[in-house]
């Protein structure tokens, strides 16, 4: 049963979640992320600790060649624990999936830049952090 749900390729769709993306495997490198401008979502995949990928859905933002998710309620997140324990992710972008890495993002000058890009991406006002919500931040970067 394992080997046939990972086998599966099951895209997320809005707040349900899936297991692996499909879509052709981006073999090369990328250098500069802004064509993901135009993407109001993407998908990552992560692999639970029993093996089985788990894929959602997220907002995405460059800050200057660099692409960048967050995910709200960060603590509360299954991916995000997933991501803790292995940084290795697939993104889909459009039909294509990207091989990465997700690092998280503490320093507080790049994370004021990544809510700017995000509120002028998705057309919201920039607002006082809520105390109640953990928001994460990561930059996505190649596999080592």
């Amino acid at each position: 049963t394992i080997a046939l749900t990972v086998a599966c390729s099951i895209d997320p769709s809005d707040e349900r979640p899936g297991l692996g993306l499909s879509g052709e495997v981006h073999q090369q490198g990328v250098e500069d992320w802004s064509f993901t401008s135009d993407a109001d979502e993407i998908f990552i995949e992560t692999v639970t600790s029993y093996w089985i990928p788990h894929s959602v859905t997220a907002w995405c933002v460059t800050v200057g060649n660099e692409l960048y998710v967050a995910a709200d309620d960060a603590d509360k997140k299954s991916w995000v624990g997933n991501v803790a324990r292995d940084p290795n992710v697939r993104l889909k972008i459009g039909d294509t999936v990207y091989e990465q890495k997700l690092v998280p993002v503490t320093d507080t000058a790049t994370i004021a830049a990544i809510d700017s890009g995000f509120a002028r991406k998705y057309e919201y006002e920039e607002e006082e952090a809520d105390d109640d919500m953990t928001v994460g931040y990561w930059r996505v970067v190649e596999r080592d």
